[in-house]
């Protein structure tokens, strides 16, 4: 059965009263009132062991992309809650920024995913078993891998997105993840092209990398301590 999904902004912890460089642009806010298709309820399942997959189509799709933005919210909470020694406040500035961003990313897919179903994605554990988050080279190379890596996700999703809404959604989402990449590019090797560099950036073609969800799980994955699947795209 198809059902409305309507989500709105109200409890978004993005503080709109900072005017920064850095903007959420297109969601969040701007999704307020918004009514998306819903999935079927049938396109979600649990294994034989009760480990959750992510389903099948485009509900497939959001739980992943749900999965990588409560990384990300995760990681950024961390970072915040306890900022690394030395850290400047132009630093301090952009990760909050970030931060924000990816809370309301999280929380945005929530809705849109609850709104459909009962059956979400449940709030995943993560672990960070090499990142010591009192020294700056340490997060920031985190965050780098991190937002990259989210970055090359999206671009690869896109084309399993058959609801040209949401697609439309991720679209804009991916376009704030690829300014979060480049910022934090930008403080590792400042004033210089690594903003956009060669290993994300293919110099012949313009175009971003891309990374197939097998790909990017295998890359993410020794952070996520909740195990789940998505048969569909040959994770097991």
């Amino acid at each position: 059965m198809k059902k409305p999904i309507n989500v709105s902004s109200q409890g978004a912890t993005l503080d709109t009263s900072r005017r920064n460089f850095l903007k959420l642009s297109g969601i969040g806010i701007a999704v307020a009132g918004l009514t998306l298709v819903g999935c079927d309820d049938d396109d979600f399942e649990y294994n034989d062991n009760k480990i959750f997959d992510l389903g099948m189509g485009d509900v497939g799709v959001l739980n992943y992309a749900y999965a990588l933005e409560q990384l990300e919210a995760d990681f950024y909470t961390k970072v915040v809650n306890n900022f690394y020694a030395g850290i400047s406040n132009a630093e301090k500035e952009v990760l909050t920024d970030l931060y924000h961003h990816e809370i309301i990313h999280r929380d945005f897919f929530k809705a849109a995913i609850t709104g459909a179903t009962t059956n979400v994605l449940p709030t995943l554990e993560f672990q960070y078993p090499n990142v010591n988050f009192n020294d700056r080279s340490s997060v920031l190379a985190t965050a780098k891998a991190l937002e990259d890596t989210g970055v090359a996700a999206y671009n690869a999703a896109g084309k399993y997105i058959t609801n040209p809404t949401y697609l439309v959604i991720a679209g804009k989402i991916v376009s704030v993840e690829a300014r979060h990449a480049s910022a934090i590019r930008d403080l590792i090797n400042p004033l210089t092209a690594a903003f956009s560099g060669d290993d994300v950036v293919d110099p012949v073609t313009g175009l971003d990398v891309a990374k197939e969800p097998k790909d990017v799980i295998a890359a993410a994955g020794g952070f996520i301590k909740t195990p789940f699947t998505w048969k569909e795209r040959g994770i097991n």
